[in-house]
């Protein structure tokens, strides 16, 4: 079995370092760049505008995994694909048309990406699998960092991948939430090919960033 990708939350980064620290994870190992974007209303904080994305893009080569807890979110798709998005991922509940959400992504040159919280029933994705480049499955309630993983994950994780190769679909499939050397395995061994890290990677600073990554990929 293939190591899973490793997409480190910057959300855990240094925000007065932000485009060291992306080169920093690069150097590390790392596979994405995870991007967590809140409003402050459909989550309760507020983090990295478009115009901060963009700064940070010429740092790193790596792909940018732009997660937009926003809504509503489709005046967004266009600045931050504009800005280096190369994958934006979505929830149902940020918008009121999911599919054309989706597709719209798709014409702007971006990967589609949809985010399932806790709460959030999997019959959603049966309905949208066809447009759906990555799934992420979120093993917290999003909104801010440091949460524990949420264990019945694992059966979510699970059936999604059910779903997933059911369908025949090659949409990678993403835990974020509470992730750590502890459960990779298990998140893998379930089904999921990447996995977001925030507090696991960043712990140590830069000089630990190459074996906090390690850690995750033999763990798993």
């Amino acid at each position: 079995m293939a190591a899973p990708l490793i997409c480190p939350s910057i959300l855990a980064s240094d925000f007065a370092r932000l485009g060291e620290e992306v080169a920093a994870l690069e150097a590390a190992g790392a596979d994405w760049i995870h991007v967590d974007v809140m409003d402050g209303h459909f989550v309760p904080n507020i983090t990295l505008g478009p115009d901060i994305v963009k700064a940070i893009r010429p740092h790193t080569t790596l792909p940018f995994d732009v997660h937009l807890m926003v809504a509503p979110v489709d005046p967004w798709l266009e600045a931050y694909r504009d800005a280096g998005a190369d994958i934006l991922t979505v929830h149902p509940e940020s918008g009121p048309h999911l599919h054309r959400t989706l597709g719209r992504i798709r014409q702007l040159g971006a990967k589609a990406g949809v985010v399932l919280n806790p709460g959030t029933p999997l019959s959603i994705l049966e309905e949208v699998v066809d447009l759906v480049d990555l799934v992420l499955l979120m093993s917290v309630n999003p909104g801010f960092g440091g949460q524990a993983f949420i264990e019945t994950t694992l059966r979510k994780i699970e059936k999604t991948r059910a779903i997933l190769d059911a369908a025949g679909s090659k949409a990678n499939l993403q835990v974020d939430g509470g992730v750590t050397s502890a459960n990779a395995g298990a998140c893998v061994a379930a089904g999921a090919d990447a996995l977001v890290a925030g507090s696991f990677v960043f712990k140590g600073g830069p000089s630990a960033y190459a074996s906090n990554i390690q850690a995750l990929k033999t763990a798993a």
